[in-house]
């Protein structure tokens, strides 16, 4: 089959998002999916880089599925605001038709404010920093099978790696206040990652679809501090609606359990999320596409009191080299 035709047939679909999505005190990243390994280019030997911009505003409490108005439930930390625009690139080098290797890093630029509860005092303190998260490397092996009468492909497989404690966890603001671990842009931890994928090319219809899952497993604490277990459940369709432009659709599903230790706060971090997230693709050349989501929660239940977005929404550029 046509490589140029398989680029065009599939498009936004991932070995991993590069982090969690989980309210607590604001760090989030987006679940959307918009990689290489289902695209039908994995058994071409090569590199593939994709790039990305997040923004992800949260400034709404909500304890279990219901909005709280702001300071209706008293915290240590009451959460006011977290604007999160995240930088994320990821590079996919395929070393043949079975293997390949991907490393992941995320930028994040994040603001952040609350209103710290102490002995009967209430103060304001903010963060506002730019700094290198934590980094994921991961291998894929991959295998392939075509129906000849057809045409239809369909890509299936393995996953499994690390998540690297890159990032920093000890940042502090201009005033000396150290900020809450699940704030800090990285853990400072090694997790475990594992998880699977299948996904199906059909020429005949201009269509794609896969689905994908992980487990993210931290191993061990660090500094008093372990973040949640993270499991994961993408599934996504996309339709060609012209030989450069494709229209796409995703529903992103995760379950995080507690933050563990001294340094964390397990009453206030955790929770289930679904996601719908519409998309859209265009090919600027045979190699290269832009692609941009809008990503919309549709059901979010959150331990404790927890600040989350209303929509958030990416944008990026994936070619292959």
């Amino acid at each position: 089959m046509d490589r140029n035709v398989l680029a065009r047939a599939v498009i936004a679909t991932a070995l991993v998002a590069p982090a969690s999505a989980h309210p607590s005190c604001g760090a989030a990243f987006c679940t959307v999916n918009t990689h290489w390994n289902m695209q039908g280019h994995a058994p071409e030997p090569g590199l593939r880089m994709d790039l990305r911009f997040e923004y992800i505003d949260q400034d709404q409490p909500r304890s279990g599925t219901g909005k709280v108005p702001f300071g209706a439930m008293r915290r240590h930390h009451d959460e006011i605001r977290t604007l999160n625009r995240n930088y994320i690139g990821t590079l996919d080098y395929t070393l043949n038709a079975s293997w390949a290797i991907v490393a992941t890093a995320p930028l994040a630029d994040r603001s952040h404010s609350h209103i710290h509860n102490h002995a009967g005092a209430r103060l304001l303190e903010q963060w506002d920093f730019s700094e290198i998260g934590d980094a994921q490397v991961l291998l894929r092996r991959q295998w392939m099978s075509e129906n000849a009468s057809d045409r239809e492909l369909s890509f299936y497989g393995v996953k499994f790696g690390l998540k690297l404690p890159t990032g920093d966890f000890d940042l502090r603001n201009a005033a000396g206040a150290l900020a809450e671990r699940s704030l800090q842009p990285g853990s400072g931890t090694t997790d475990a990652l594992l998880g699977a994928f299948y996904s199906r090319v059909i020429p005949a219809s201009d269509m794609s679809w896969f689905v994908q899952s992980l487990v993210q497993v931290p191993i061990g604490f660090r500094d008093h501090y372990k973040p949640g277990k993270r499991v994961s459940l993408d599934a996504g369709i996309r339709y060609e609606v012209s030989g450069n432009a494709g229209l796409m659709l995703q529903v992103n599903v995760l379950h995080r359990t507690r933050d563990r230790g001294r340094e964390a706060e397990p009453g206030d971090t955790g929770g289930n999320f679904i996601f719908v997230s519409p998309g859209a693709s265009y090919a600027i050349g045979p190699r290269t596409q832009i692609y941009a989501f809008v990503q919309k929660p549709v059901y979010q239940y959150v331990n404790g009191v927890q600040i989350t977005a209303d929509w958030s929404a990416l944008m990026g550029i994936t070619s292959r080299f």
